[in-house]
């Protein structure tokens, strides 16, 4: 594919913004090139590229540093795929409702049209009427989030595979949770479909929500073209650190998404066991979907007793969307099920 002919025309020919760490990238040096104040253990300007980081998640994904690209948050990342890829005002994209409200809203911020498939009675995308929707609409982006928020649900990669295989836009397979599930990540597929960009974050399973860094692995053009666009420096120096540390504690990191696992496991066997709920929904994530009468009710009843959930109940009917907390949170959780 030319990837290049995925660009909005108006940036073709864009000359990315030059930033000072641009012309010179060294570390030592006296610096009078930045206008930056010369005092201070914070003063100076992050790499706006983060290389050093790039470098440790390509090793760990086995890709190449020039197909990993940093946001600041995985919301940025959206939206640079909405500036980079569609003309507003003009462009369509695709999602597969209930799913993460974010692509609606930025959709909307830079008006773009929502085309909307709705997922069958059992959370999968039904793949003969996204096809169809495809062939006729020609949507820029196609958001998959794999797995699902809320559902919790994972998409095949042959299903990825299929809806890369009929656009001529590009997929965004947004793989926040993907660390929690047992089963491969879509980046495996960036080296052979040019146009899917996967998009992962440090706020899940690396612990790193207050940090805001954000990850797209894909095609190394559409990459660069992402690179272009961006604010010069988009992720602060100790947001990139605060990545760097969490990559070089594999052990504490392996230890922590065990322990959600095992909980998560203990929490649905209670709510399994519970009489009041109807459903307990699969999940490959850090969290659990539950179907229960009166979800609103027990909502405002938690939350009365201080334990926060989400009440999804606008979206899928009767439904609470509880996340994973500690072994304590989850007794208190329990125990307030039980009263």
């Amino acid at each position: 594919m030319d990837t290049n002919a995925l660009i909005r025309p108006s940036l073709r020919d864009l000359k990315p913004y030059s930033s000072a760490r641009d012309e010179y990238t060294g570390k030592e040096g006296i610096f009078l090139d930045a206008n930056e104040n010369p005092y201070g253990n914070l003063n100076r300007y992050p790499d706006p590229y983060q290389r050093e980081l790039k470098s440790a998640l390509a090793q760990l994904r086995n890709v190449t540093s020039e197909q990993v690209f940093i946001g600041n948050g995985s919301d940025e990342v959206i939206d640079l795929c909405f500036r980079l890829f569609c003309e507003p005002g003009k462009d369509k994209v695709l999602q597969f409702s209930p799913t993460y409200g974010m692509y609606k809203v930025s959709a909307a911020i830079n008006d773009v049209d929502v085309l909307d498939c709705p997922l069958d009675a059992t959370f999968e995308i039904d793949l003969a009427k996204a096809l169809q929707l495809i062939e006729q609409q020609q949507p820029k982006l196609i958001f998959v989030c794999s797995p699902n928020n809320p559902t919790g649900n994972l998409f095949s990669l042959k299903t990825i595979k299929a809806l890369a295989a009929a656009s001529q836009g590009v997929v965004i397979v947004d793989e926040a949770y993907i660390d929690f599930a047992n089963a491969p990540s879509a980046v495996s597929l960036i080296d052979t479909i040019d146009n899917l960009i996967v998009s992962q974050t440090f706020s899940k399973a690396w612990g790193l929500a207050a940090a805001r860094v954000g990850i797209a692995y894909g095609n190394a053009n559409l990459i660069t073209w992402l690179s272009n666009i961006k604010p010069p420096y988009n992720v602060s120096e100790l947001n990139q650190q605060a990545a760097l540390d969490a990559l070089a504690d594999k052990a504490g990191f392996e230890q922590r998404k065990r322990a959600i696992l095992e909980e998560k496991q203990r929490l649905i066997s209670f709510f399994k066991a519970f009489p009041l709920v109807e459903k307990v929904y699969p999940s490959e994530t850090n969290f659990i979907l539950i179907k229960l009468p009166d979800a609103t009710g027990w909502y405002e009843r938690l939350i009365s007793q201080q334990i926060i959930t989400r009440n999804r109940s606008s979206v899928i009917a009767d439904s609470l969307r509880i996340t994973v907390g500690t072994p304590t949170e989850n007794d208190i959780l329990i125990n307030a099920f039980k009263a």
